[in-house]
């Protein structure tokens, strides 16, 4: 499989588990790794081949601006639930940085992967 990436995708929303946390909006960074094959996109040159990391990006955008989770690992987990439900990513990997949210941190966050439930893995009753 190839990666398709967005790097550095800043956006900001209500997140965090105090109370003057859920009265403001905070910025995180979001680092994705995709797994897509696009073997077809490169033969073709054409859009509708390929993982279009335009419409992820617009997609998380307009969904973490609207949330307010108090944490990281619950918004971490519903991006990439998104991502391999709505674009048929096999497997995710995400990295969520709060940034500054603790004093003489860079960034503070959560990196996870996801990948896409097969049905050869379903229990069978």
């Amino acid at each position: 499989m190839d990666i398709v990436f967005i790097q550095g995708l800043k956006i900001d929303c209500v997140i965090g588990i105090y109370d003057w946390e859920r009265e403001i909006r905070q910025e995180i960074t979001l680092d994705i790794e995709m797994s897509a094959d696009i073997k077809a996109a490169s033969e073709t040159d054409h859009i509708d081949q390929t993982l279009d990391y335009k419409a992820v990006s617009k997609r998380l955008i307009d969904f973490v601006k609207t949330s307010e989770f108090q944490l990281v690992e619950t918004l971490a987990e519903k991006i990439t639930q998104i991502i391999i439900q709505e674009f048929g990513v096999e497997k995710v990997k995400l990295t969520l940085n709060k940034g500054e949210a603790v004093t003489g941190a860079q960034g503070v966050g959560v990196i996870i992967e996801r990948v896409r439930a097969s049905h050869s893995s379903l229990k069978q009753e």
